[in-house]
């Protein structure tokens, strides 16, 4: 009997077979995520801001959007046992920032220096992470100081690092005086006093604050200007010496008068949370306040420049719908 080798139907297998010729490995393509590999290329933002670019469908890869941050991009490839490194062309195409002009109605003062603005309620001060499409204070001068989105009144600016640089050191030294307004729920014991409270961050809620014996100093002169029986509102002067974040509406809510408005610390918050962020009850939705009511009325600072050296006082004028909800 005759025992012949298996056939191949591939000539070269039976070479194969017989050692004549070794095979390569055949390794698989390299790949990262998406997210990763934009992170290494930029150090402008970082990752979880990119996150958020690709989810918005501001990313391309080879011409294509895609939307999703863990998508595996080939970054090499073998051939013949060789790495073949690739270079996959990703596109980030941010949408033109929406910047409005600033109208003129809100600047209070301008010079070489300085611009000096009435901040309409709702305009952030600073971007929120590394990028915004929304218009800023930052769009319009260098940040010295700010005002929380739905506060509004007066707010300066620098033009030039010079300027911020004095005017900061200002704030920090408490030579810059600010006088609010606020109108809470309620009226306070005393017709005039200081709330010297520490404040501290509330860890349960990160982005909020919260009076704490371990907290850092802060004091707050008040003054009752008006009180509207009928509808339990008071209108406050307010005069911070310190500055600490939130300091006026933590405050105001400590001692039981909270500002009307105020979605995080008064009692639309509550209301908030018991109908719902999207409820769909027109009744509610009419109930709550049409803005936080605190108001930035005057801000008291040297300026640099032709009148450096000398106290300037800066106005911006109570909100009519101050005074049509004190007189409801």
């Amino acid at each position: 009997m005759i025992i012949t080798g298996k056939k191949f139907s591939k000539p070269e297998m039976s070479r194969v077979k017989n050692g004549d010729i070794i095979l390569q490995e055949t390794k698989p393509d390299e790949r990262k995520r998406l997210d990763l590999l934009m992170t290494e290329r930029t150090s402008k933002f970082n990752r979880s801001t990119i996150q958020n670019f690709i989810k918005s469908g501001y990313v391309t890869v080879d011409g294509k959007i895609v939307t999703r941050p863990n998508t595996e991009i080939v970054v090499a490839t073998y051939k013949n046992g060789e790495k073949i490194n690739l270079t996959p062309q990703i596109s980030l195409n941010l949408p033109e920032k929406k910047r409005s002009e600033l109208p003129k109605s809100q600047v209070i003062y301008e010079d070489d220096n300085v611009l000096v603005i009435n901040k309409p309620t709702g305009l952030l001060s600073m971007a929120k992470g590394e990028y915004t499409e929304e218009p800023t204070l930052e769009d319009y001068g260098l940040l010295v100081h700010r005002l929380d989105r739905d506060t509004s009144g007066a707010v300066i600016l620098a033009k030039n690092e010079g300027a911020r640089s004095m005017l900061r050191k200002q704030f920090q030294d408490r030579k810059a005086h600010k006088v609010y307004y606020a109108i809470v729920e309620g009226t306070p014991k005393e017709k005039m006093a200081k709330i010297d409270l520490p404040i501290t961050r509330n860890l349960k809620k990160p982005t909020t604050f919260m009076v704490d014996p371990k907290g850092k100093p802060a004091e707050t002169i008040y003054k009752v200007l008006k009180v509207n029986s009928n509808s339990n509102l008071s209108l406050l002067e307010l005069r911070p010496i310190s500055g600490r974040t939130h300091q006026l509406r933590v405050h105001l809510r400590y001692i039981g008068c909270p500002i009307l408005g105020d979605r995080i610390y008064g009692k639309a918050a509550a209301k908030t949370k018991k109908t719902g962020p999207n409820t769909t009850n027109k009744k509610a939705a009419a109930a709550q306040p049409s803005r936080l009511f605190l108001h930035a009325g005057s801000l008291e600072i040297t300026i640099p420049g032709e009148t450096s050296g000398k106290r300037v006082t800066f106005s911006a004028p109570l909100p009519s719908e101050f005074e049509k909800e004190m007189e409801k």
